[in-house]
């Protein structure tokens, strides 16, 4: 069904009852480039179908200039227009022409949600950041970030340089001095003046130019806190042994610092002023404590992106992702072009060149940043740790981390060292997101004090968010999970996964703290149909569908033909010449070794791919609906999707997103109807303003109103693109963030960044991007829409965080669902003192009002002005209800 809402004759959406309480590149060979390119960019209806001789002319007027492509490069465009769409097709900018509201109900909607903003606003705080240093560590993870001098406990200090390093006793401000950078929990770098690590093997130790093995130490607790010191008396202070992989460990030997089987303990002491050496790290450039709640429980306040691919680097094999989020050894390390490309200088990255449309790139990374990253450049990394703490204390709260995998592109791909199995893929990354949680925690002291924070339930999240921390959620997006692939053989599809399978692995994943999921990414698989790529992408992603499975796409002309809520359209293969199907089914047969049939000559669009939800696929939204997991349904068909929306009518299931525009408007009205959460996809600022405009007159009353961002970088797809410099709108610096904090322009190296000259060229200019948001909606629609549209955006966590619980069988609140509410004497009856925040919801549903400490319900007789209110201790239990 192509929607589930009806319309009476006031012009407003007749809903269905709420339900609830179920829980339920070596240069590349130029066509490995097509493929790769053809299964990541967009792929958006534009409009009129053009050739793409065509296209690339149009290209060249709209520029004033030349394009110029690598010799031997297959046909194909550079459409500058994408940048507005959605990231690898999807929702449309102009997406009001194919809005199902009415005018009249999307006026509405949107009075509603200027309501929605009038409500008063949590309260907020703020975090200290600032890490007051003891004269000597406190315990092994304290040290990190810190400069320190050594010294033995009889009192002799580490001095000298290079390979004469030597321990005497003296004055200690002539001792050498040791900056700590953390490269895991306990252990560390130690870096000193003149860029120098200290560092060894066997025999003395010395001071080396670079990071190794043989200069990662693990510091531990030695013993009791003194020692002798001779005459200069008892020497105070918690003493540490520091000891390599393979046992070598830090000792003193007649004056000199050895490495010896026998570790010898140490005192550090801090130092401070110019000796202390500044280890090389990209900078975060934001002045102030990120702020945060009043109460653990309250509504919380940020920004959420919903769809972002923070572990890809190790996706396709682990070697198509240039860089990584974190090194060990830092930035220098983590921060570097691919070896097929510095090999190159740069000239023979054909998939960066194909996707980016540049002929050539500078393959060095820090310090210059001089071409990457860039919005456009999809094959370096954008989730840099540091870029990621700047998002965060810019604003952000929330974010989603979908495990990804495309084991055919993998297949294609040459260059490899890891398993192209989705789901081993999925197990690695998981198992990274831990660890770049531990590194990020080692350089904030120890366990549990970085600000990246992997939850596992809204409630988890609302505490962390409360905290002034980042909420991470970990998902899955990739082409086969669990395995779930089929082959067509015979006239039939034989799967390749059975019902057990993937409960098995849903309750496998769920214990790694998957949360988030899609059933399908670019192929069909045996869990339903997919939406498919249009145009010469498709011609080619369809291909790599064929090789998965077996069979094409079943792509025919939709019932209506001019339907909106369609799949992306096929390429009309009779209006293409005979040199652009030479040059398509040229690049599709080297790579597939000629092995495909001839491509289905599709009928007119608008095109439905006729696969359906199947079992296996009700099977798994049941799954996940049993586990409280937020189901995805972007990426699938229209009929998929349309099918799996009704299993989840039929749960009451609320626990729904759109995480990056890869649905139909059709979809988009039903999931906010069914209570779920809608994060476009983030591109320019232009056409995020657009899409915001068009989501309001979809919002549904009945649930709290709030929206975000999918970026879905890291996930080969494109970032926003700057406005220019001399725009008369641009973005100012500095910009004032949510809590008063001050964000400057970032500086990564010698690299400075401004998000009017670079866009978002890496995670880090988020917060610029959002004040870019203002900018474009206050230029159509003043002051009020510039505030609108921050107002909205940082109400995104509180409206995801929403509904996960009511994923949890939570009850929507009572203020905005009349029938939902009870007599005031009913509920001082199921609320008593000492019960949890948790367990009031479930007896009462969400509350209206999350304010401090004290939350606030509608009961019958009352209104939103007359709440009744529940009040809290700082623990969070109940102290006294007011009704």
């Amino acid at each position: 069904m192509s929607s589930s809402l009806t319309r009476s004759a006031e012009g407003r959406r007749t809903r269905r009852p709420v339900r609830v309480g179920l829980r339920i590149a070596l240069p590349l060979a130029l066509t490995v480039a097509l493929v790769t390119a053809a299964l990541t960019l967009p792929s958006a209806d534009l409009g009129p179908t053009l050739s793409l001789r065509e296209e690339n002319e149009l290209i060249k007027a709209e520029k004033g200039l030349p394009h110029v492509d690598p010799v031997g490069t297959p046909l194909h465009t550079h459409d500058p227009r994408f940048k507005n769409e959605v990231s690898r097709g999807g929702e449309a900018v102009s997406a009001a022409s194919a809005d199902p509201t009415t005018a009249a109900q999307a006026r509405i909607a949107a009075s509603y949600v200027a309501s929605e903003r009038a409500l008063p606003d949590p309260e907020l705080t703020s975090m200290s950041i600032k890490r007051t240093r003891a004269r000597v560590p406190t315990n092994r993870y304290d040290m990190a970030g810190g400069c320190y001098t050594l010294r033995t406990v009889r009192g002799a200090y580490v001095r000298g340089s290079g390979s004469d390093l030597v321990l005497s006793k003296g004055k200690r401000r002539t001792a050498a001095r040791y900056t700590f950078k953390a490269t895991r929990l306990g252990s560390y770098l130690i870096y000193g003046t003149g860029g120098v690590f200290l560092a060894g093997d066997s025999g003395d130790a010395v001071n080396d130019s670079e990071p190794s093995r043989t200069s990662d130490w693990t510091a531990k607790r030695a013993g009791k806190k003194s020692g002798k010191a001779g005459k200069a008396g008892r020497v105070k202070g918690k003493r540490y042994t520091f000891t390599l992989r393979g046992g070598r460990a830090l000792s003193a030997l007649k004056g000199r610092l050895v490495t010896a089987d026998t570790a010898k303990p140490f005192v550090l002491e801090r130092a401070t002023g110019k000796r202390c050496a500044r280890f090389p790290e990209s900078q975060v450039n934001i002045k102030g404590n990120p702020h945060a709640g009043v109460s653990d429980f309250q509504e919380v306040r940020g920004f959420v992106d919903a769809h972002t691919h923070g572990m890809a680097f190790e996706f396709l094999g682990g070697n198509v992702h240039c860089g990584r989020p974190w090194h060990k050894w830092g930035v220098t390390y983590a921060l570097r072009d691919c070896v097929d490309h510095t090999l190159t200088g740069g000239n023979g990255a054909a998939l960066e060149t194909f996707l980016s449309g540049e002929p050539s790139h500078d393959p060095v990374g820090w310090p210059t940043f001089k071409d990457w990253p860039a919005p456009n450049s999809l094959t370096h990394e954008g989730t840099y740790y540091t870029w990621m703490e700047r998002a965060w204390r810019g604003g952000q709260r929330l974010f989603v981390n979908l495990l990804v995998e495309n084991n055919k592109l993998c297949e294609v791909y040459p260059l490899k060292r890891n398993s192209c199995d989705d789901m081993d893929s999925i197990r690695l990354q998981a198992k990274d997101m831990y660890a770049f949680q531990d590194y990020i925690d080692a350089q904030w002291g120890g366990p549990g004090k970085g600000f990246y924070r992997i939850v596992k339930s809204p409630w988890e999240a609302r505490e962390v968010i409360n905290e002034g921390k980042l909420a991470v959620v970990m998902g899955i997006e990739t082409s086969v999970p669990f395995g779930c692939t089929f082959k067509y053989v015979g006239g039939s599809d034989v799967d390749a996964c059975t019902a057990k399978q993937i409960t098995d692995q849903i309750d496998e994943m769920h214990a790694l703290g998957v949360r988030q999921m899609e059933l399908v990414n670019k192929f069909d698989n045996a869990l339903g149909g997919v939406a498919g790529d249009a145009g010469p992408t498709g011609v080619v992603i369809n291909g790599a569908n064929f090789l998965e499975t077996g069979t094409f796409w079943d792509m025919e002309t939709c019932d209506p033909a001019d339907t909106v809520d369609a799949d992306n359209p096929q390429v009309a293969f009779p209006e293409i010449s005979a040199d652009q199907q030479d040059a398509l089914f040229g690049a599709i047969g080297a790579v597939f070794g000629g092995v495909l049939p001839a491509i289905p000559l599709y009928p007119p669009p608008a095109h439905c791919n006729q696969r359906d939800l199947t079992s296996l696929g009700e099977h798994t939204i049941r799954a996940l609906v049993e586990r409280a997991m937020i189901f995805d349904p972007d990426h699938l068909s229209v009929k998929s999707r349309s099918t799996a929306l009704d299993v989840i009518d039929d749960l009451g299931y609320q626990g729904v997103i759109s995480s990056h525009s890869w649905s139909t408007p059709d979809a988009y009205t039903r999931i906010y109807e069914d209570g779920g959460f809608i994060t476009p996809y983030a591109g320019d600022s232009t056409g995020f303003v657009d899409k915001w405009r068009t989501h309001i007159g979809w919002a549904d009353e009945r649930y709290y109103w709030g929206i975000g961002f999918g970026a879905d970088i890291n996930g080969l797809g494109a970032q926003g693109d700057p406005r220019g410099s001399d725009v008369a709108n641009k973005v100012d610096y500095p910009i004032t963030g949510i809590g008063g904090v001050t964000i400057k322009k970032q500086h990564a190296g010698k690299r400075v960044y401004d998000i009017n000259a670079d866009g978002v060229a890496q995670y880090g200019l988020y917060p610029d991007w959002i004040e870019d948001l203002t900018k474009v909606a206050g230029a159509s629609g003043g002051k009020a829409d510039a505030k609108a549209i921050f107002d909205d955006m940082s109400r995104g966590p509180e409206a995801y965080l929403q509904m996960w619980e009511r994923a949890y069988g939570i009850a929507p609140d009572s203020c905005r669902n009349p029938d939902l509410r009870m007599s005031a004497q009913r509920l001082r009856s199921v609320v008593t003192r000492g019960m949890t925040t948790t367990q009031v919801m479930r007896a009462v549903g969400q509350p209206f009002q999350r304010l401090g400490t004290t939350y606030g319900v509608c009961v019958r007789g009352g209104d939103e002005e007359s709440l009744a209110m529940i009040d809290f201790s700082a623990r969070g239990t109940v102290t006294r209800v007011r009704a």
